[in-house]
Order: structure tokens, then sequence, then C-alpha cells
């Protein structure tokens, strides 16, 4: 049975900064990539970053320069440094895997609520 399990939401006052982990269990095959989405209150689902196995990291135009993802590949783990944190960036924030080699899929964590406010 896979799971992601994502720990690190909180509430952080704006300027601070939070770090997520999503570690994946239960993984068969290659992990192809890792990666945060979030989804505000009545908006869709986005992607923050998204670290693959080809080229660099992408992030969401929004978070340049403010977050940075890494993962740790010998335990599966993805993790995301939020720093200069904006009330937009209040959302729940949902792990990301993709994995397989002939056939993919995707599979999500059960999400983390991060709330920006003072």
């Amino acid at each position: 049975q896979v799971q992601l399990v994502e720990s690190g939401g909180g509430l952080v006052q704006p300027g601070g900064s939070l770090r997520l982990s999503c570690a994946a269990s239960g993984i068969i095959g290659r992990i192809n990539a890792m990666g945060w989405y979030r989804q505000a209150p009545g908006k869709q689902r986005e992607l923050v970053a998204l670290a693959s196995n080809i080229g660099g990291p992408n992030y969401a135009d929004s978070v340049k320069g403010r977050f940075t993802i890494s993962r740790d590949n010998a335990n599966n783990t993805v993790y995301l440094e939020m720093n200069s944190l904006e009330p937009e960036d209040t959302a729940v924030y949902y792990c990301y895997c993709n994995a397989g080699r002939w056939t993919r899929l995707d599979y999500w964590g059960q999400g983390t609520q991060v709330t920006v406010s003072s």
C-alpha cells in the first residue's frame, strides 16, 4: 500500500519560515518525480515545486526565490523549505509522487495545512 506522509505544516507569521516533509512508502518501481502542490479555499490545486529525475527543480513563479525543494532519494523523501512566507501562501499543501517505469502512476498525500497570518 502506497503512503505519502506529510509533516511540518502549521501557523506562521508573515515573513516567517516553515519546512514541509513528505516520506513515501510502499512505492513499487522507480520514483520519477516528487513535489508539492497546494490548494487555497475556492481555488484550484496548483503546482508549487517539483523535483524530477530529469532536469532541475520546477517552481511556480509566485514562490521562486522563497521556496526550495529537495529530495532524499535514499529515503524516498521530499522537503519544501518555505521562507518569507506571505498570507497568499495559505493553503493545504499536498505531497505528490510519480512512480513506475512502463506504467507511471500518480500518488498524493493527505495534505497539510499552512496558514500565514499575524
